[in-house]
């Protein structure tokens, strides 16, 4: 017996000091928890254990029980639930009026009073040699709150609303009794016992501490418990301080309420909350994860993945933000995205938006000087109507570029690609036409030739319309079929929402480029096999090297365009549009305004026809 019980002293002793537990959770019987006072209290001396302990109501029983045996120390800082008690109104005056001379049928006061006081009660075998005799004036309230509280305890307060609850019972059993009973409980007794049981079932009162008594349907007591505090002074003493209540029909959320600040801990934590786990808590941010071989307890801390957040300690799991939203850069919380659009308020979209203005305003310039200087050689050399076509196009080319800039809504999706490439295509028809014209011009002037019946406006603008229209026709399609439409990209970069227009048929989009491409190259092929030509001022070598920057620009578009997104990829078209729509310009009309403005000398018949003579020696 006696090495059994070392055995597990032993064990009982490894387990509590080996352990990396700050708090022990206590759970057992009268016996069991004596034993493992008396466990604590064998070690206290030899090896102090600074835990916190955490125990049931059983212990508030079993602490009375050992109470002048042995220490208590090792519990100083303790937390136990005791059976709930209120303060009730004149038990302390009735404690007052206890006297062991009068024990008023109570069969234990003489002893105890003979225990707390140490003293002889007179006229009984409760005598100490040499000592006092007890007085019965002794105060009860004078005792340490060890050895006798003046407030009634949890098993004494359960058993006072025990008692109120059959006299509850009995008077409406007495009520019930008074009154003429139905023919079939005439024969009842009211003197059984399990005829009281409604009536105690459905007992309800307040009583004089101002609690609510009732019985649930289980037909247990709706006192709930008190959280108490034990602080154990250095003589042994201790008081038990109510620091919580926990009551499990309490609404949701206030079944458990606890004053931190009011627990003393135990001396070893100075006053520092303890922690008892083996890890500490994931922060937000951070999920659990299970660490093999170990507790639930014990876990490792994960950083969310990408895309997901946790908002609150210890969580399972990350949980993934909404579309319109991302996460913080520390993934604790979800923020709105932002809108992203190329717009007129940021550097790039007002730098293209000025450059768009200012080439606009330079085409219109060189319109408004080739209409004043119309009848001049120069302009009418070279085919004024279709240098006035060519201009306007080349105009609104610079002012369609604004209707990429800004919030994409239907309408504007509606008008980018397709006034886009409609205007482009009257621009590059018109270089067309204007390359035609110069190669069927010094055609015709060979001897016996035919081609001068071709020569005039009408087979200018036929080609201008009829290549326009091709590309009209593409367009009408295209918006008839599948049209292009705002959409938001909340995907591709993250904490913005890509405010863009979708093309609707991709298909489209690209036969628009590719019919424009293909204008661009027959332009540049004939012009390039016309360079030689003796154009009085060099007409098809401006316009050969005009096509050369536009198709440049353009075949450096695809694939730059295709790499991007957003409101880069909006850019990287208006920049397209604006340097081959440049290109045109410069190329072609900025040298005959150098003639026009600073060389008037040049600009004359006397000019046109010794060049043309010249040229035609040469040929």
């Amino acid at each position: 017996m006696a090495q059994a019980f070392r055995e597990q002293h032993f064990k009982l002793h490894s387990s509590i000091t080996q352990t990396k537990a700050e708090v022990i959770v206590v759970y057992g019987d009268t016996d069991s928890l004596l034993g493992l006072k008396l466990f604590l209290h064998i070690n206290y001396q030899t090896a102090p254990i600074g835990k916190v302990w955490i125990t049931t109501a059983q212990w508030d029983f079993t602490s009375n029980i050992a109470l002048n045996k042995w220490t208590l120390k090792p519990f100083h800082g303790a937390l136990s639930f005791a059976v709930h008690t209120e303060e009730v109104p004149g038990f302390r005056d009735f404690l007052r009026t206890l006297n062991p001379y009068q024990p008023q049928g109570d069969i234990f006061i003489q002893r105890f009073w003979h225990t707390v006081f140490n003293c002889s009660v007179l006229y009984s075998s409760l005598t100490i040699k040499d000592g006092r005799n007890c007085s019965g004036k002794e105060e009860l309230a004078s005792l340490p709150g060890s050895d006798f509280e003046m407030k009634m305890s949890g098993q004494s307060y359960s058993i006072y609303n025990g008692v109120y609850a059959v006299a509850h019972a009995l008077h409406k059993l007495l009520h019930l009794q008074s009154h003429p009973l139905p023919e079939k409980t005439e024969n009842i007794s009211f003197e059984r016992q399990e005829f009281l049981h409604p009536f105690l079932k459905n007992v309800q009162f307040n009583n004089s501490a101002g609690d609510k008594v009732y019985f649930d349907e289980n037909g247990e007591s709706s006192a709930g418990y008190d959280i108490l505090n034990w602080i154990v002074f250095p003589n042994d003493s201790f008081i038990r301080v109510k620091v919580g209540h926990m009551d499990p029909r309490a609404p949701v959320g206030q079944e458990f309420t606890i004053n931190e600040a009011a627990i003393v801990w135990n001396s070893r934590f100075n006053q520092t909350v303890p922690r008892s786990v083996c890890t500490d808590s994931c922060r937000p941010g951070y999920a659990r994860t299970v660490r093999e071989g170990e507790p639930l307890c014990c876990y490792n801390c994960a950083p969310c993945p990408e895309g997901t957040i946790s908002n609150q300690t210890d969580a399972d799991h990350c949980d993934r933000c909404p579309e319109d939203q991302y996460p913080n850069r520390d993934q604790d919380k979800c923020i709105p995205k932002i809108m992203n659009f190329l717009s007129y308020e940021e550097p790039l979209g007002f730098v293209l938006a000025s450059f768009a203005l200012l080439f606009s305003l330079l085409t219109a310039l060189v319109l408004g000087m080739f209409i004043t200087h119309r009848d001049t050689p120069i302009v009418r050399a070279n085919n004024r109507e279709l240098s006035y076509v060519l201009l306007l196009s080349l105009l609104l080319c610079f002012l369609c570029s604004l209707v990429f800039i800004g919030q994409p809504g239907r309408v504007t999706c509606l008008l980018r690609q397709t006034a886009f490439g409609v205007i482009f295509s009257v621009s590059v028809s018109s270089v067309l036409a204007k390359t035609i014209t110069v190669v069927l011009a010094f055609k015709a002037t060979k001897p016996g030739t035919s081609m001068k019946k071709w020569l005039g406006r009408r087979l200018a603008s036929s080609i201008v319309v009829s290549c326009s229209l091709f590309q009209v026709g593409i367009c009408a399609v295209w918006l008839g079929t599948d049209p292009p439409f705002p959409d938001l990209d909340m995907k591709s970069e993250a904490g913005h929402i890509l405010v863009q227009c979708n093309e609707g048929s991709n298909a489209a989009f690209y036969c628009v480029l590719g019919y424009m491409g293909f204008l661009a190259i027959v332009s540049f092929t004939v012009a390039f096999l016309a360079r030689k030509l003796p154009d009085t001022f060099n007409e098809a070598k401006f316009i050969t090297f005009s096509m050369l920057v536009f198709c440049s620009v353009w075949v450096s578009f695809i694939p730059t365009y295709l790499s991007t997104k957003g409101k880069y990829m909006v850019a990287v078209e208006i920049f397209s549009i604006l340097a081959s729509s440049a290109g045109l310009l410069g190329c072609i009309f900025i040298p005959k305004c150098y003639i026009i403005v600073l060389r008037p000398d040049l600009n004359t018949r006397e000019q046109l026809v010794r060049k043309s003579k010249s040229g035609t020696q040469e040929l």
